[in-house]
């Protein structure tokens, strides 16, 4: 190319920001049509048939209820037989895999997917929240935008963190919220300056497009905050921020019990998510505040008109509602139901306190939003995210003070009692920590038995030394050799520096043992173990080979496993998954031209 027309193209930082901006402008679209297909949905399926079925005049007619979010499951069938493990449940620790562990790739039907999916569960009553999908299906713009322009994976990764701020910022009307949602919990914390330009821009872009069309007003009508006196009221935020940091240790454990306990269910995968409707929907006729996303409760809560009994009965049943909606295979997020349990927690400890101390506290309604920040905070383990959403719904400075405080310490309370956040739960079941990259990852996922060199020779703990050296001489790389009893369990490892003190004595050797030699204190890996686990041996004990047993109860040598191999079967697998990745990338984009 011309090296004078080189200097009317933009850079590479230049291009990233351009591109940026075009994901954040998609991302403020889609959340247009998501959030009409959610009330579309509501209005045509739920308030309608609510209607019809004249739920409103209670009596028998009440037991109906249920009936409406059952509808909505049934409508979900179609799309799931279609889209087989795409649509049910709760599918953002999947994304974030995609995101940070593989290749980042993600087709563009996971949009449509997901709009509908969420529409007919949300829509029609069952517990959930939309700021989940809303996250993915941004995510998957940046991913379409950065298959299409063919860039690294890192790159990809920066494009799919933008388009999840795009959404988070433009359904909050929250651009900073957005923002750090990106860079918390998507990117898990670890990003360049460039990158976090490319989130400022598509946050900023996404909130222009969303408020273009919504108006520029928060997520929630919040009144004006003040502290009534910051001597009492300061501690009582700190032991509220403590109570609810348990709280959100008990939600997340009890989130993934009830979908153990629907995975373990003998019923046709089809049926589960009806059946959890119909549980919901039940809970529905007692607590009707539990159904869909409920965000009319949470501003009755906001605004101090609510019930303290209420509130306290409501932080049970809404967790319990969606853990039932997502466990069963609802389609919906998180993020809302934390919305909801932090505010009503907020409320009720603000209704006992301002009832005790009514001089010396704020009422129940400036509790109940600093709770959302502090629920918001220990289930996702995001308190940045947590402050700015509160911040920007508040408008309010004094409130950042009292944010910041109950959004750290419920964070780590929470994640002092329980290490994972409500996202990360599923990967510490595998024994991955998915903040320790993709490497890590895929070093953990490779177990050490499909890497060991089984062709291995071992020495009698009752040979001589004159044995051991002609198994020396004869050996090509090998530097240490298991030393076994005469049960032909291994008792310890025998090495070139054990007998170089007797090298020179004809004697010595011959009437030395092995046995009498040989390290019996060595350490000793089975095959399930994982090759991230060995190498950190290798590197803190300064060896290069470690004998791999059966068991460490029954120690029965199956081979030796070598920092070489290691590094073979690493890349291997790097490779592999290279090629099925680019298989993938080239697959989508045929299908999408």
């Amino acid at each position: 190319m011309n090296d004078k027309l080189k200097l009317f193209l933009p850079g590479e930082n230049t291009r990233m920001i351009i591109i940026a901006a075009c994901i954040g402008l998609m991302s403020g679209v889609a959340i247009i049509v998501f959030r009409e297909a959610v009330d579309l949905i509501h209005e045509q399926v739920f308030i309608r048939l609510y209607e019809v079925l004249r739920i409103d005049e209670g009596g028998w007619r009440a037991m109906l209820l249920p009936l409406l979010p059952m509808i909505g499951m049934i409508l979900l069938i179609p799309l799931s037989l279609a889209f087989p493990g795409k649509v049910n449940g709760y599918s953002f620790p999947n994304f974030l895999r995609r995101v940070n562990l593989e290749n980042g790739v993600i087709r563009g039907r996971n949009i449509l997917i997901k709009i509908v999916s969420t529409a007919l569960t949300i829509g029609t009553g069952n517990s959930a929240g939309v700021e989940g999908p809303i996250a993915v299906i941004g995510g998957c713009l940046g991913s379409l935008v950065g298959q299409k322009t063919r860039v690294s994976g890192k790159r990809m990764k920066v494009y799919i963190a933008a388009g999840c701020a795009g959404g988070i910022a433009g359904i909050f009307n929250a651009p900073l919220a957005g923002l750090f949602f990106a860079a918390e919990i998507v990117l898990l914390g670890t990003y360049e300056i460039s990158s976090f330009s490319a989130l400022v821009i598509a946050s900023a872009l996404s909130t222009v497009v969303s408020r273009a069309w919504f108006g520029a007003i928060p997520a929630f009508p919040i009144p004006n905050y003040h502290m009534v006196n910051p001597f009492v009221e300061m501690p009582l935020y700190a032991l509220m921020a403590l109570l609810i940091g348990l709280l959100a240790v008990l939600h997340i454990r009890f989130f993934y019990y009830a979908r153990d306990m629907f995975e373990k269910l003998p019923m046709h995968p089809q049926l589960k998510p009806i059946f959890g409707a119909l549980l919901v929907g039940c809970m529905g006729i007692a607590f009707p505040q539990v159904m869909g996303d409920g965000y009319e409760y949470i501003e009755k809560a906001l605004a101090g008109h609510t019930v303290a009994s209420i509130m306290l009965a409501l932080i049970v049943v809404k967790s319990i509602a969606t853990a039932i909606t997502l466990g069963s295979g609802g389609a919906g997020g998180v993020f809302a139901p934390a919305l909801f349990i932090g505010a009503v927690c907020g409320g009720a400890f603000g209704s006992v306190v301002h009832y005790l101390l009514p001089e010396y506290t704020a009422s129940a309604g400036a509790y109940a939003t600093i709770g959302i920040g502090a629920f918001l905070a220990a289930s996702t383990h995001a308190p940045m995210t947590a402050i700015f959403l509160l911040f920007e719904m508040t408008g309010n400075y004094v409130i950042i003070i009292p944010v910041m405080l109950v959004s750290i310490l419920s964070t780590v309370t929470a994640s002092r009692f329980y290490h994972d956040s409500i996202d990360t739960v599923d990967f510490s079941r595998e024994g991955i920590n998915i903040h320790e990259g993709r490497e890590v990852a895929i070093m953990k996922s490779i177990k050490v038995g499909k890497a060991i060199t089984e062709d291995v020779d071992f020495i009698s703990e009752n040979a001589n030394i004159n044995k051991l050296l002609e198994l020396f001489r004869d050996a090509k790389d090998s530097f240490y050799f298991p030393v076994i009893n005469y049960k032909g369990l291994m008792v310890g490892v025998v090495s070139m520096q054990d007998v170089k003190n007797i090298l020179h004595d004809e004697e010595q050797r011959v009437c030395y043992m092995v046995g009498a030699i040989c390290t019996r204190d060595v350490i000793m890996l089975t095959p399930e173990k994982n090759l991230y686990d060995a190498m950190q041996l290798f590197d803190i004990k300064g060896i290069d080979e470690i004998p791999v047993v059966e068991s460490l109860e029954e120690p029965w040598v199956l081979g030796m496993l070598k920092r070489p191999d290691v590094i073979a079967a690493y890349n291997h697998e790097i490779l592999k998954r290279g090629i099925s990745e680019k298989a993938e990338s080239i697959r989508m984009l045929c299908s999408a031209s």
